[in-house]
């Protein structure tokens, strides 16, 4: 289980002030009345930025570990908000995806690039879009896309700001955004008079 925890650090400073010796749980979120000996746990390190641990707490009768998140971070997504609003934006701003891959990821062949971005911009527009539901004065008018959210905050990172004015619905927002499950892929259905893969069927006879 993942918890907002508004460090108020850049993730620069985060790492080099060790921000996760300063995160505190006052109490379980299984056990709110206490009793269940929730303690503290070894905290887990993040791929990216390097250095970054994130400080986590256990819960016995529960079974589960809660990790206390920086508002900076992705959740279940490796690397910061900012950075994969960057991918996202740099999308929405070239002719193509493919255009964008050559910018984005240069160091990987097209095809994976498509697909990195591909699940960035998926997973971002649909937070985007659920916050846009969530907040519709703050965002009225806009589309889900990143510049437009930013243009409503007058702010240079969207998905930073979004996580705070969120912060009581963060359990139901997909990720990187918020702690919830990640969005269904919509798969598009099978034409019933499209034929099935494999050799013909045999004549029919008489």
């Amino acid at each position: 289980m993942q918890v907002r925890f508004d460090a108020g650090l850049t993730s620069e400073d985060y790492v080099k002030q060790k921000g996760w010796l300063a995160a505190t749980l006052p109490f379980c979120p299984f056990h709110p009345e206490g009793g269940c000996g929730f303690s503290r746990h070894t905290p887990y390190e993040r791929v990216d930025p390097p250095g970054c641990l994130i400080a986590r707490w256990y819960c016995r009768p529960a079974h589960r570990t809660v990790s206390l998140l920086p508002d900076f971070l992705c959740s279940r997504l490796t690397g910061c908000l900012a950075d994969a609003e960057a991918v996202v934006v740099a999308v929405e701003a070239a002719p193509s995806r493919e255009a964008a891959s050559e910018t984005v990821r240069p160091d990987i062949e097209m095809p994976g690039a498509l697909r990195w971005m591909r699940r960035r911009v998926r997973l971002v527009q649909a937070g985007l879009a659920a916050a846009i539901g969530l907040l519709p004065t703050l965002l009225a008018g806009c589309k889900p896309t990143v510049r437009s959210v930013r243009s409503a905050f007058g702010a240079e990172v969207a998905l930073v700001r979004l996580r705070l004015e969120l912060s009581s619905s963060l359990a139901m927002l997909p990720p990187p955004l918020g702690f919830g499950p990640r969005p269904l892929r919509h798969r598009r259905p099978k034409s019933s008079i499209q034929q099935d893969m494999g050799p013909d069927p045999p004549s029919g006879t008489g």
